[in-house]
């Protein structure tokens, strides 16, 4: 007969991690399964790890925020420490973007985010870079950085310890439609579950084709560059030059830094795009002059993907084609630094029916076919 279980939930990075904690915590009995060796393997293992309350909506702002409180409340409840390092989070914005960013401060704050506006001397003391075209600057004192891997396994073992069961090396490759549920096989395992959870970052949308579902979430290649270890004598904040995309902060003795992808077909690679350092450094020295002259460490370099979807927000909630499967996924690149959130809005939606403490409205998978249209790539901010 296999196994059965209240839920499944596919997929051990972030979110798939906090999902499981979550349900569990609520007195549901959990199975999670992977396909690869270990946790956060997927874009969740090779993410920049960076986080940030900045955002210029509301649902972005609160999601994220809530998930920085959690960051910070985790080694009092759960004497866990995940490697939340509040070093700061600083933007340079050019005249096109200043306007918008402005407005969101002060959304932002409504929020309980703290947030300041910077002048130029102000913010040179803390990154050095060319001010030339710089017309605003916001700093985000409480935003930085969280240990990918501690996090995620942080999550899993206290689900575990709530009596939750994983499985690695166990790719889903069927789904089908069971009495009231789903009966999916993973590693051969055949599972029957009440609920399936399709936590798979870039592999969402093929993990739902299986069960008959449209879900529009892909991979795309995102390379992060490395500087040699003490080559920068100071410690940098991350800080992103809004009108370039370039983004950079320290780690440790070295200098991380990366920006927009080049044009490429999408599909999972993590191998590193060499040939397009030398746009980005093209593009990065107008802002950050030293950049050129900054020994690399190829060594030290790695690439992920991000699990984008066609207007690079999140996907969450049941599917209206089969209500047994609930997409948590096409996050674009801010999954990992809303995954607490994430996996407890899950839980909220499982247990109560509904979401009712944040409206998640934007989220459901329903605004695709609204739109008519999952060409157009939007940036974040």
């Amino acid at each position: 007969m296999g196994t059965t279980t209240d839920v499944l939930v596919i997929g051990t990075g972030a979110i798939g991690a906090s999902t499981a904690y979550h349900l569990a915590r609520a007195g549901l009995k959990v199975l999670v399964v992977d396909q690869f060796d270990g946790p956060a393997e997927g874009s969740t293992g090779r993410c920049f790890a960076s986080v940030r309350g900045q955002w210029a909506d509301p649902l972005n702002i609160e999601v994220s925020w809530r998930s920085i409180e959690a960051f910070q409340r985790f080694p009092e409840e759960h004497g866990i420490d995940v490697g939340y390092v509040a070093s700061g989070y600083l933007f340079l914005h050019s005249a096109t973007t200043w306007p918008q960013a402005e407005e969101a401060v002060a959304l932002q704050r409504r929020y309980g985010v703290p947030v300041e506006i910077l002048d130029v001397e102000a913010a040179l003391e803390l990154t050095p870079f060319d001010p030339e075209g710089v017309a605003g600057i916001t700093w985000g004192p409480a935003d930085g950085a969280v240990d990918p891997h501690g996090l995620t396994t942080a999550y899993l073992d206290l689900a575990r310890a709530l009596g939750s069961e994983l499985r690695y090396r166990a790719a889903v490759t069927a789904v089908r439609a069971e009495g009231d549920g789903l009966r999916v096989t993973a590693g051969g395992e055949d599972i029957h579950a009440g609920l399936v959870v399709n936590a798979a970052g870039g592999w969402s949308g093929d993990v739902a084709a299986l069960a008959g579902l449209a879900v529009p979430v892909f991979h795309s290649r995102r390379s992060v560059y490395a500087g040699a270890v003490g080559a920068l004598d100071r410690r940098v904040p991350m800080t992103i030059d809004m009108a370039s995309g370039i983004y950079l902060r320290s780690e440790g003795e070295r200098l991380l830094f990366g920006g927009p992808p080049p044009p490429e077909h999408h599909g999972y690679s993590t191998d590193v795009s060499w040939p397009h350092i030398e746009t980005l450094l093209e593009r990065g020295v107008g802002r950050f002059p030293w950049l050129g002259d900054l020994p690399l460490d190829r060594s030290a370099a790695w690439a992920g993907t991000y699990e984008m979807s066609p207007d690079a927000q999140g996907i969450l909630g049941r599917d209206p084609a089969l209500p047994a499967w609930y997409n948590a996924c096409g996050f674009s690149g801010h999954g990992f630094m809303q995954s607490p959130e994430i996996g407890r809005l899950v839980a909220e939606d499982v247990i109560e029916g509904s979401i009712t403490s944040i409206d998640t409205s934007p989220l459901h998978i329903g605004r695709f076919a609204a739109a008519g249209d999952e060409s157009t790539i939007k940036m974040m901010f």
